[in-house]
């Protein structure tokens, strides 16, 4: 009994390693599609700086790292001699950070608040659906008058687009929480007050939570690449001025560093994001 069981776990395991090797290949054949696909639109068009070829873009994210460029951190005025990449990046997360935990914060918060209590839902939820369709980046002007072409006004604009996202996935959570599982608390002498919230509604909502604040890492980056393009200081300003210098290649390095940053990001936050869950 016991080597047939043996048996079914090797050939469970070898399944699912021969999966993961397929789906491996299959990625790293889509990927060479595109980079071949690219090279071709490179070489076949004209000028060619209008499109920057693989190699060229590489050499110049290499660059990005042969010089070095000094770097103002906000609040302390102690100054940084980085890389001239890193230094770049570290101007975009002085506010992308700010305004991605901050919006966070006040997202999941006041979704929790509004998921969880009526009342408070049915006063703020026209207010909710007026402001909800206006883009964070419509918010530029005032972010601008406000705060300024800086890390204040470009970390206003971040804080709009992840308030959104993280307060209807909290909002969304706790309206999905079951009725039953809330039945079953109230049979067991939790009341429907914080303890309820607190015991049954933030766990079953946790998933959804965490989900809207993975998403909102990702959409953040490009909203605040797009309120660099109006003058703050960053990644996405530097993608601008090269090209405004015809310079593609660099431009193309640095939504590199973009998509590496955001890749750190994520794997950091779905190990985390594990851990939170492991009681599932």
């Amino acid at each position: 009994m016991s080597c047939q069981t043996d048996t079914s776990s090797n050939t469970v395991v070898a399944a699912r390693f021969e999966g993961g090797v397929r789906r491996y290949l299959r990625g790293l054949g889509g990927l060479l599609v595109f980079l071949l696909v690219w090279w071709v639109g490179s070489m076949t068009t004209q000028p060619s700086y209008l499109v920057p070829g693989p190699v060229d873009s590489v050499r110049a994210f290499v660059d990005l790292f042969v010089t070095s460029t000094a770097v103002v951190v906000p609040l302390f005025g102690a100054e940084l001699v980085l890389p001239t990449g890193l230094a770049h990046l570290a101007e975009t997360l002085f506010h992308y950070v700010p305004g991605l935990l901050l919006g966070a914060s006040c997202g999941i918060s006041l979704g929790l608040a509004m998921g969880w209590n009526g009342m408070l839902d049915d006063w703020l939820r026209p207010l909710v659906r007026v402001l909800r369709p206006i883009p964070p980046l419509a918010w530029v002007v005032f972010a601008i008058v406000w705060f300024g072409i800086h890390h204040t006004g470009a970390a206003f604009i971040v804080f709009v687009g992840a308030f959104w996202i993280n307060f209807y996935g909290a909002y969304g959570g706790v309206e999905d929480v079951s009725s039953e599982l809330t039945d079953a608390a109230s049979t067991l002498g939790v009341e429907r007050d914080l303890s309820m919230l607190k015991l049954v509604a933030l766990p079953s909502a946790a998933p959804q939570v965490l989900t809207g604040f993975r998403t909102s890492i990702g959409r953040c980056w490009m909203i605040v690449v797009g309120a660099e393009l109006f003058g703050a200081p960053g990644v996405g300003y530097e993608i601008i001025n090269a090209s405004n210098n015809l310079a593609m290649a660099t431009s193309v390095a640095y939504m590199f560093l973009i998509s590496l940053a955001f890749l750190c990001m994520d794997v950091g936050f779905r190990l985390v994001e594990r851990r939170v869950l492991a009681w599932r």
